[in-house]
């Protein structure tokens, strides 16, 4: 089991890696041995790099706008030319600019679709089309893993954050396509939704707490670090196209949409006056914030608290 965790011999990518939950990761993939390209915006990126290679491994920054569809390409062509294969790719890279509806900009909505869904797809599309060209020319399926950052604000909802919601749903959309259409080619995509304390956070998760175990914050990014390393590992193999909630001492596995209640025509077709016999009173008196996600948010919570509290205490 052990040898199946290693990333020895393997290249992962890691977007907006110079700082928070991008560093970690891309320091944990370093530790399980792979090579990584670290990316992101000014010289963070090579201070990174500078922390693998102090620790023995092998690193390098790429700086750039990751919605740069040329970026995405470049850094999949690096990472083979530099060490000799493409096989992980974290997508972590995103900002903030949050605003309730009404006071969302057009500039807040662009900037936020831009670098977080945008930035998903260039990275992917590059990778995907190295992966495929390598499964061809090997005549077979070879290693690829995606692991995308979503964010429990696609789940449930985030009032004053329209942009960031509707972005972490588009790249979840997108996990779930690219596990469908690259499993064939062997690679494996699946999505985290994190909470970490990081300077991005800060405003939503207030100062560091070490009082969890062995002083290490309950929502410090390397315990979803340790995720990422074992979704890019072989041992992962068999899980595609899955969304996972991490923080704390917990990963939660979540379950796709059901089916609440179904309503059915007597005849062919619904009348406008049959929908309202069938459907008012079954939402009656259900209050304006009980949601199509609202039942799944106090389920998780409920889940969450309960896992984590003795450790924790």
């Amino acid at each position: 089991m052990v040898e199946n965790l290693s990333l020895a011999g393997k290249t992962a990518i890691v977007t907006g890696a110079g700082a928070g939950l991008g560093r970690a990761e891309a320091l944990g993939l370093a530790q399980a041995g792979a090579a990584v390209v670290v990316n992101d915006m000014g010289a963070a990126a090579h201070d990174v790099v500078d922390e693998i290679k102090a620790a023995g491994g092998q690193a390098l920054a790429i700086t750039g706008d990751v919605s740069d569809w040329a970026l995405g390409e470049r850094m999949v062509a690096e990472a083979v030319a530099n060490f000799g294969s493409m096989d992980i790719l974290v997508n972590n890279a995103g900002i903030l600019r949050d605003k309730m509806i009404f006071n969302l900009s057009e500039s807040d909505w662009d900037d936020v679709i831009r670098v977080h869904l945008k930035g998903h797809a260039a990275t992917s599309h590059a990778a995907a089309v190295h992966w495929r060209n390598a499964s061809k020319a090997a005549d077979g399926p070879v290693y690829g893993r995606i692991i995308n950052t979503s964010s429990e604000a696609f789940l449930f909802g985030s009032a004053g954050q329209p942009n960031y919601s509707a972005a972490k749903a588009g790249i979840t959309a997108l996990t779930l396509s690219s596990a469908q259409g690259l499993s064939r080619y062997g690679v494996r995509s699946n999505a985290i939704c994190p909470r970490a304390r990081t300077a991005m956070t800060a405003q939503a998760f207030g100062t560091e707490d070490n009082s969890g175990v062995q002083g290490l914050d309950p929502l410090a990014p390397e315990r979803v670090a340790t995720l990422v390393n074992y979704l890019a590992s072989p041992a992962s193999d068999e899980i595609n196209g899955q969304v996972f909630v991490v923080y704390g001492k917990m990963v939660a596995l979540m379950a796709a949409p059901q089916v609440e209640n179904r309503f059915d025509a007597a005849g062919s077709a619904f009348t406008v006056e049959e929908l309202a016999g069938q459907m008012t009173p079954y939402f009656s008196g259900r209050g304006p914030y009980e949601t199509y996600a609202a039942y799944g948010v106090a389920g998780l919570e409920k889940f969450a608290l309960a896992t984590e509290a003795p450790a924790e205490a």
